[in-house]
């Protein structure tokens, strides 16, 4: 029998009938300078909290389930086999069997840490890992023991790694083998640091005494006063000394997500047991789900969109499938896994639609033929402007051609897709809904609100917005009057999007200033995105307060910040303007050039000299694939020297004698870059760099 949520998410996730809005305006709630107050249609009277009284914590959330399902596969993943360097199929892990895992993990490290003199509950343990069954144990283990996890990202580099472990005081961190080398260079000055657990093993039992992986790096690890611990070890000795759960209370904090940071250090968001159970409890209602369901787990758990998707699949008593660590070879393991419900980013979505593309509507003959004609069928359908009557399904053509296609993806059987994180592209997102005839939406959220705040519904075919209020949010829009948005605009209301309910987060962790700064006088959470209501009620992204851009991975990203660094450091460029896509997953770049110092660096490159004189001469020059190739190789040293993220480096760029003057209109008076209109002007430049760039990026195989 289905639980109680599944039960209530499935009543909250009927659509409303044809022509009804999905979010709806309370009576009355308008206040100068802001929109009505909107919420879902079925939670018009109250926001949900709870799809179950009895489940207010993650803790409560999981032993709900593995009493209820014990002998369902809960986490499984693909074993390594170093003979034949080949990965195995997946193995499964039942939820009675992570549920006692996690049950001795939790006490075992509560007993390392107080053997260390760490007491008491309410403290961060670091996890820094790739997707793996060992990250829910860990993750379940400390709030058994009411815990929370501090998540370490596993592309960030050592000085984020260092901030956080000092910034959240973590005496332990949990970790593949791998990062192991880095905490112990980082340990001198991570003074928190007393417990490492290793998620691999650090011994095969044949080694000379002294000489195992466990011995050299705990001999290392013990000139810095840190211990060295493997997890299996860990559970033994909580299983050799066992004690009861210490269960946490809804508002304990169930994590400390930092984000990765436009500028300086990244933020540490506090969220609650509550923020959690809230959120998976909206998302839930977002899919028709079953303790059968199968999901790929492959987008990083660090990123709060990836963790609520996991625990929506940990509640509903579905199985979670880890992908095998390589992404170009992701299709693999979905092929094995065939999930029912797969959530991603528009990165990956972009690659699949390319590569559907490419053996479908752009192929020769009949069947490019028939597949564009399935296509634009399909796509015609889903503009049926009578309400009720738009459909993505076709009885003859989903099992003659979109069943193969989405096979050859290993996503026959995918009821429910979702995309999140950044903006998909419309329509592309119309393609995908005819190749996958499922119920494809994409949604909005932010680490501050448990990663949801407006998703789309089945039945809603609309694209280019993010669909309507989740069931555990009330959001509304503020006047930004410099930027001429406006709640009052007609015929859709603009402005700042601010959200409101059970899933926005506590606090900036030790950050008083900008826990100030994110919420308005009566509590509302600012978003700094602008948005615009339409008349059903969803919610579209149009802009942003501040000059940031977000890409397709979800990472924030201040172009201002990286020009400067730049500019600062080449000389021979004068002019920069930094630009990302929101459904694109690199920067690109246009820069002006420093006529006399570009002179000089062309000549070290070309082994000929270009008169600094002769502008023509060394715009084309500048368009020489030799010249780009080493103007992109001085990019990526400055920003290795300026410690950027991999997502901060231009992937391609333009160099010009002057791109950006008052007389072309794209710098003001003041000689500040219009940012809107260089976008506009230079849109062709961008499009060919971005195109440049998916040239040469491998394609996903089918």
């Amino acid at each position: 029998m289905a639980s109680l949520a599944l039960q209530e998410a499935a009543k909250i996730n009927a659509p409303p009938p044809p022509g009804a809005p999905y979010s709806v305006p309370l009576t009355g709630s308008e206040v100068a300078g802001r929109s009505a107050v909107y919420r879902h249609w079925r939670a018009k009277d109250g926001l949900v909290q709870t799809l179950d009284p009895a489940v207010v914590t993650i803790h409560e959330m999981f032993e709900q389930t593995a009493k209820r399902v014990p002998n369902k596969k809960c986490l499984g993943h693909r074993p390594y086999d170093p003979v034949t360097k080949t990965f195995g199929g997946y193995i499964w892990q039942t939820y009675g069997q992570i549920q006692k895992r996690r049950a001795d993990f939790g006490v075992g490290l509560v007993t390392l840490q107080e053997q260390v003199g760490v007491t008491g509950t309410q403290h961060g343990v670091g996890l820094w890992c790739q997707n793996r069954p060992e990250w829910q144990v860990v993750d379940l283990g400390c709030v058994s023991q009411s815990l929370y996890s501090v998540s370490i990202y596993d592309t960030l580099g050592p000085d984020t790694t260092e901030y956080i472990i000092n910034h959240a005081s973590l005496a332990t961190v949990c970790t593949s083998l791998n990062h192991i080398p880095t905490l112990l260079k980082l340990a001198p000055r991570c003074p928190s640091l007393k417990l490492i657990i290793s998620l691999d093993p650090l011994t095969n039992g044949q080694e000379l005494p002294g000489t195992s992986k466990k011995d050299l790096l705990s001999a290392m690890a013990a000139q810095h006063g840190v211990q060295i611990h493997y997890i299996e070890d860990v559970e033994a000795l909580g299983e050799a000394s066992p004690r009861p759960y210490h269960a946490p209370r809804p508002q304990d904090t169930v994590t400390i997500n930092y984000t990765s940071g436009t500028t300086g250090n990244p933020k540490g968001v506090n969220l609650s047991h509550a923020n959690a159970v809230a959120a998976v409890s909206a998302a839930m209602t977002l899919a028709r789900q079953s303790s059968n369901d199968v999901m790929c787990s492959y987008l990083p758990l660090a990123h709060i969109f990836e963790r609520v998707t996991e625990q929506s699949m940990l509640w509903g008593g579905g199985a979670i499938g880890y992908f095998h660590g390589n992404i170009l070879e992701l299709v693999e393991d979905i092929k094995l896994l065939r999930p029912t419900l797969f959530s991603s980013v528009p990165r990956l979505f972009n690659r699949f639609g390319g590569a559907i593309k490419a053996q479908t509507i752009e192929q020769s003959g009949v069947k490019g033929a028939l597949s564009r004609h399935i296509v634009q069928t399909n796509l015609a359908n889903l503009r049926n402007p009578e309400p009720g009557k738009a459909t993505n399904r076709h009885m003859l053509y989903d099992r003659i051609w979109a069943h193969k296609v989405s096979a050859a993806l290993g996503l026959d059987r995918a009821r429910t897709m979702v995309s999140g994180s950044a903006p998909l592209d419309p329509s592309l997102h119309q393609f995908l809904r005819v190749v996958f005839s499922n119920n494809f939406g994409q949604g909005y959220g932010l680490t501050e609100t448990y990663a949801i705040a407006t998703a789309q519904v089945e039945g809603d075919f609309g694209s280019g917005t993010t669909g309507a209020c989740a069931c555990t949010t009330e959001l509304c829009l503020m006047d930004v009057p410099d930027m001429e948005y406006f709640a009052t605009d007609r015929p859709h209301p603009r402005g700042e999007l601010l959200i409101r309910g059970p899933t926005v987060f506590k606090e900036y962790y030790k950050n008083e200033v900008e826990t100030k700064k994110a919420f308005t006088e009566d509590g509302w959470f600012r978003t700094g995105d602008i948005v615009a209501i339409d008349e059903l009620g969803r919610f579209k992204i149009i802009d942003r307060v501040k000059n940031v851009l977000k890409l397709a991975q979800g990472e924030y990203i201040s172009p201002e910040r990286i020009e400067n660094v730049y500019l600062g450091n080449l000389p021979w460029l004068g002019q920069a303007y930094v630009h990302g896509d929101s459904t694109q997953a690199n920067l690109v770049a246009i820069f002006g050039i420093q006529a006399d110092l570009f002179a000089v660096f062309l000549s070290k490159v070309l082994g000929k000299q270009v008169s600094a004189t002769d502008t023509k001469a060394l715009e084309a020059a500048a368009q020489e694939e030799k010249v780009r190739k080493a103007v992109l190789k001085e990019l990526a040293r400055t920003g290795k020297k300026a410690k950027f993220n991999s997502y901060e480096n231009v992937r391609a760029a333009r160099l010009m004698a002057e791109p950006f003057s008052i007389e072309n209109e794209l710098l003001t008076p003041t000689l500040k870059l219009k940012r809107p209109q260089t976008a506009k002007k230079y849109r062709h430049l961008i499009d060919e760099m971005y195109a440049e760039i998916e040239k040469s990026t491998p394609r996903a195989r089918l």
